[in-house]
């Protein structure tokens, strides 16, 4: 039915009446996300209409045949009364025969179900057939061989034994199948003591046949019988047999506890001797299996691992049952030589293996893998963690004690460092199995080098010094004396009461070094990884790249700590600027002629750090200690001799008040004997030799005084007081 057309304005679409899962309520509820109900009702009202038009129009163009439906219906029931009949007795004929076909067809199902069920027994009667035909032939083939000159089957020919093997054992596996298959027959449980002495004479003669080959070294032999092996699908007791019979009894001699103990290289000669058997012992099962180069494609015996199977199963229960002492970790350094001992002896042992797929094979037993457990790894990095570590903190407790002489280092703490990152990758400590524990303890060790530094340059206590006057660069700690020993004043936590300019000078030194020598180590680290198959070196790159940055994060509290040092003691001797007017009024001191004596004092320790820095660290780096030392330095003295000047200042006034009242009487005293310059002159000049000196020492020190702050300024200021007091003289 096609519903009318709808009006494109209307609020929803006129196929959703028509749908099956049509529901009211999502309906509604869908409308209302749209319009209100309001305009929801009245489209749904308009819509009505044209249903209802539409309805009608239809009605209107099919009335002849609703008013014609009546009157053909006239008549219809006494047709359909006359059909019922016929059509009842066609019902009874169609069931009838439905019944007869449902008959048969059970009657086909039960011959069909015999017959399935005849042709399952006599598929029984056929193996048990073939069961008795393979126990009586085998009986025939063994009772024939008996009956030959030779008596038994072990004292036959070795090739003849080999071929009559071989064939018994084709129709064994013949038997083996049907008895399996005709399991619960009691016909078979009455066959089954003479199938197992089958199995029992079988099996004995293969052990003997194949013992007897390998003692006589008989190729064929060997051959026949462990394709009589693999015929009857028995060659893992084949290879339990040469492992308890061939390999076992050389493994007793060769593994003893009291043999390896005797010689200091015991161990490595126990190992040597273990992997001669295999060339010396197993050449002819290896020739037999194709592990061996000269082993023909068409003579070979495929399913046989006697190196894996066999071969190293014993040699791991000889080494764990009589040499459990080499698994013992309690002496780090005994344990990785037994272990990389072994470990080089299982890596020649894989070699010996015929193929990849051999060593496949040894990798997945039980005992290789029983093997590598017994070395307890992680307990022998615990010791090498506590032993390496545990210098590392030692070294930390000592505080910056000096290294020995010929130390690339200059702080034992330093070289203790260095020392332990190259020994977690040193031979005798560094394992391939601990790669992983050893690379954290290296970044472990930077770290705590790292906050070493951070604690001695920010935690070390300063001494009581003067306050100074608010200076423009920001201070840390300072120290008294260049002279104080770290080692004569350090705590039990290694951090001393006050640093001295060479130990800072040393801990720059050696963080400049360390960080040089992280692509040393870099190498080192990749060349033991790239053993172990580790390619992602961009992750160990950007780890060390993060100690460096550690290392290096200590500069700038090492240049602050430094230069704040350096400014204490120097300006300590700079403070006695203030001391020059009391010795040039009225004193009737000389004219000075060169600088103060507290100026060669206050530079000394800039002289002491140019000496103690040489070869040290760069020349860049102590200039710009010195530097900045000096803007400091210089800012504190201009505050001191602005002080001098202007009490000077003050002073002079006073006297030039105290003269005019006394009209000249303090002249005298103010002037020279000879009228040469005032006491004031006197020490404005004094002042005037301190600053060029200073301005002289730089120069010498390698900077230019126009590089350091307010010296400009202090040269104009000492100059101008000096103009000042030539005017008023």
């Amino acid at each position: 039915m096609n519903l009318p057309k709808a009006p494109d304005s209307l609020c929803f679409d006129k196929d959703v009446f028509m749908k099956d899962d049509f529901d009211v309520d999502q309906f509604v509820a869908d409308c209302r996300k749209q319009v209100q109900l309001e305009e929801m009702r009245e489209d749904l009202e308009m819509y009505y209409k044209l249903l209802k038009t539409a309805m009608v129009e239809l009605i209107n163009k099919d009335y002849a045949d609703f008013v014609n439906l009546s009157t053909n219906l006239v008549g219809m029931d006494k047709a359909l009364n006359q059909l019922s009949v016929p059509l009842g007795q066609l019902r009874e004929e169609v069931m009838s025969l439905r019944s007869c076909v449902s008959e048969v067809i059970e009657d086909i199902d039960g011959h069909l179900s015999k017959q399935e069920d005849l042709q399952k027994k006599k598929g029984c009667v056929l193996r048990l057939i073939q069961v008795v035909r393979s126990v009586e032939k085998i009986e025939k083939i063994l009772h024939t061989q008996n009956t030959k000159e030779s008596s038994s089957l072990e004292s036959s020919s070795p090739l003849l034994a080999g071929q009559i093997l071989e064939r018994v054992a084709t129709e064994f596996n013949q038997l083996q199948f049907h008895a399996i298959q005709s399991k619960g027959l009691p016909l078979l449980d009455k066959i089954r003591p003479r199938i197992a002495a089958i199995t029992s004479m079988l099996q004995q003669s293969l052990e003997d046949v194949l013992i007897e080959g390998l003692q006589t070294s008989n190729l064929d032999m060997v051959r026949h019988c462990l394709r009589t092996y693999a015929t009857i699908d028995k060659t893992r007791d084949a290879e339990a047999l040469v492992g308890q019979v061939l390999v076992k009894p050389y493994m007793d001699q060769v593994i003893v506890e009291d043999l390896v103990k005797a010689n200091p290289n015991g161990l490595q000669l126990m190992y040597s001797r273990l992997l001669e058997f295999v060339p010396h012992h197993c050449r002819l099962l290896r020739e037999v299996t194709g592990g061996a180069i000269s082993s023909g494609k068409a003579d070979m015996v495929p399913g046989y691992d006697f190196l894996v199977n066999s071969v190293w199963p014993e040699i791991i229960r000889g080494i764990e049952a009589r040499m459990a002492y080499l698994f013992n970790p309690g002496n780090p350094d005994v344990f990785y030589e037994r272990y990389t001992v072994s470990m080089e002896f299982v890596r020649r042992f894989e070699r010996q293996c015929s193929s990849q797929a051999s060593v496949g094979r040894l990798r997945v037993h039980p005992t290789y893998t029983s093997f590598h457990n017994k070395w307890n790894l992680p307990v022998y990095f615990q010791l090498r963690y506590k032993e390496i570590a545990g210098s590392l903190e030692n070294a930390i407790s000592d505080g910056l004690e000096t290294a020995p002489a010929g130390s690339a280092y200059h702080l034992k703490v330093s070289e203790v460092l260095w020392s332990c990152l190259n020994r977690c990758w040193s031979d005798g400590v560094y394992l391939a199995p601990l790669a992983h524990r050893f690379w954290k303890i290296t970044l472990q060790l930077y770290s705590r080098y790292s906050k070493f530094l951070h604690e001695v340059l920010t935690k070390t206590p300063a001494p009581e010094a003067t306050k100074e006057p608010t200076r423009p660069l920001p201070s840390s700690a300072s120290s008294t004396s260049s002279r104080t020993s770290l080692d004569e004043a350090g705590s039990e936590s290694g951090n001393p009461a006050s640093l001295s300019t060479k130990q800072l000078v040393y801990i720059a030194a050696d963080t400049q070094k360390l960080q040089e020598q992280i692509p040393d180590l870099m190498e080192i680290v990749r060349r033991r990884l790239e053993a172990v198959g580790f390619k992602n070196f961009t992750v160990v790159e950007a780890a060390l790249g993060d100690s460096k940055a550690s290392l290096s994060g200590s500069t700038p509290t090492l240049n602050a700590r430094m230069t704040q040092h350096l400014s204490e003691r120097c300006s300590r001797y700079l403070k006695s600027a203030s001391e020059v007017p009391r010795l040039y009024r009225r004193t009737n001191k000389e004219v000075p002629v060169r600088a103060s004596a507290y100026m060669d004092n206050a530079l000394r320790p800039l002289h002491q750090l140019l000496t103690d820095s040489t070869g040290l660290v760069t020349p860049a780096t102590a200039q710009d200690w010195l530097r900045v030392t000096l803007c400091d330095c210089t800012q504190r003295y201009y505050e001191t001799i602005s002080e001098v000047l202007s009490s000077v200042r003050k002073m002079e006034e006073s006297l030039k008040r105290l003269k005019q009242a006394r009209k000249g009487a303090a002249a005298v005293a103010t002037t020279g004997a000879n009228g040469g310059p005032t006491d004031d002159g006197k020490i404005r000049l004094q002042l005037t030799l301190d600053v060029q000196y200073l301005g002289e020492q730089m120069e010498k020190m390698g900077l230019q005084p126009s590089q350091i702050s307010m010296f400009s300024t202090l040269t104009e200021l000492v100059q101008e007081a000096r103009d000042l007091a030539e005017q008023n003289q």
